[in-house]
């Protein structure tokens, strides 16, 4: 029996969160990135060179939130003894929070969303790390971009149908967490805080497929 946590269908809908959170809090709430510190970090880099001090704490803070929810995250893995299998809590925490998100206003609170949503970010990325046995982000595409084009090459060089399997994983990928951007940016637009509801939706359909074995 192969584990659901690591199929194909959650990993798909796990990318699309993953793009669609990037793009809310870009979009309404002070042009931070949920999953992409290193995108966090570069901005926190220009405005200290800038001197704009405040300006860098608010990319600063989502960073260490990313750190402290890979650390939980593990914490989780290696000390969860319940019923349910351990990804499980994970999921159901990251919708809690992404929940309560929706009601919180834009504007001042914006740096404690910011940390909230990367928390639970950090732990989705460290709890979800495979598909089919392969090493995937549903979070960033930077790694998966690097893995496309190393296994595309490895194709060619080898002939191995293996490696175009793998390619296609990673480019399935990085066109769902896409498409989660471009809906993320419209509905965020439209509904403002409450399009994070969407992704817990979304997320609760992920932690009932977690129930299914697959064959």
């Amino acid at each position: 029996m192969k584990q659901m946590s690591e199929s194909f269908q959650v990993g798909a809908l796990l990318a699309f969160v993953g793009g669609y959170l990037d793009a809310y809090t870009y979009t309404i709430r002070g042009h931070v990135f949920a999953n992409a510190q290193t995108g966090n970090i570069a901005f926190f880099g220009m405005n200290i060179a800038n001197r704009d001090f405040k300006e860098a704490i608010s990319y600063l803070v989502p960073v260490f939130a990313f750190v402290m929810g890979i650390l939980v995250s593990e914490k989780i893995r290696t000390g969860y003894c319940g019923r349910l299998h351990w990804r499980q809590p994970v999921m159901i925490f990251e919708i809690i929070t992404l929940t309560a998100v929706g009601f919180i206003p834009c504007g001042k609170f914006n740096d404690i969303v910011n940390c909230m949503i990367s928390f639970v970010c950090a732990m989705q990325v460290q709890s979800f790390k495979k598909i089919n046995g392969t090493a995937v982000s549903t979070t960033v595409c930077t790694g998966n971009l690097r893995s496309t084009t190393e296994y595309v090459y490895n194709f060619f060089k080898t002939r191995d149908k293996q490696n175009l399997y793998k390619s296609l994983i990673y480019v399935s990928i990085i066109l769902l967490f896409t498409l989660g951007a471009v809906i993320g940016a419209a509905v965020t637009s439209a509904a403002g805080t409450a399009a994070v509801w969407l992704c817990s939706a979304v997320l609760a359909v992920v932690c009932a497929m977690m129930n299914v074995k697959q064959i």
